[in-house]
């Protein structure tokens, strides 16, 4: 019998992009101006130092893979809202918590999907 390839071994059905998606930074394809050891987000993570950034493109280019890479690269709590789902308390309350993480040593990174410019995050900015 033929040796199979990882991507069709013997596993709990997960979808295909589950399955392709980096589980590491070295692993994203393209954006190396940006990820590379050398580049600002690079150094960030080398540095265990990751400031605030947009990651700004279509839905499925890899803003919320990249950015939970971001966080694990940098030993950060990873926490994704949906700007469309969740309103202005809900997120100023995710906030104090990334603020005061209950574990000493941990901190939290907030990542907030905005898909295309929703009215949600309109709204939230005009609200303060």
């Amino acid at each position: 019998m033929e040796p199979t390839l990882p991507l069709f071994d013997d596993e709990p059905a997960r979808p295909l992009a589950d399955r392709l998606r980096p589980t590491q930074l070295d692993e994203v394809v393209g954006q190396d101006h940006l990820l590379a050891p050398d580049a600002p987000l690079g150094r960030m993570v080398a540095q265990q130092r990751l400031g605030s950034a947009v990651l700004w493109g279509p839905p499925g280019v890899g803003k919320t893979t990249i950015a939970r890479l971001l966080a694990d690269g940098s030993n950060l709590v990873f926490e994704s809202v949906s700007a469309t789902f969740s309103g202005v308390a809900d997120l100023r309350k995710r906030r104090q918590i990334g603020s005061s993480p209950p574990d000493a040593e941990g901190l939290a990174q907030l990542f907030v999907e905005d898909p295309a410019g929703s009215k949600a995050t309109h709204r939230a900015e005009l609200a303060g």
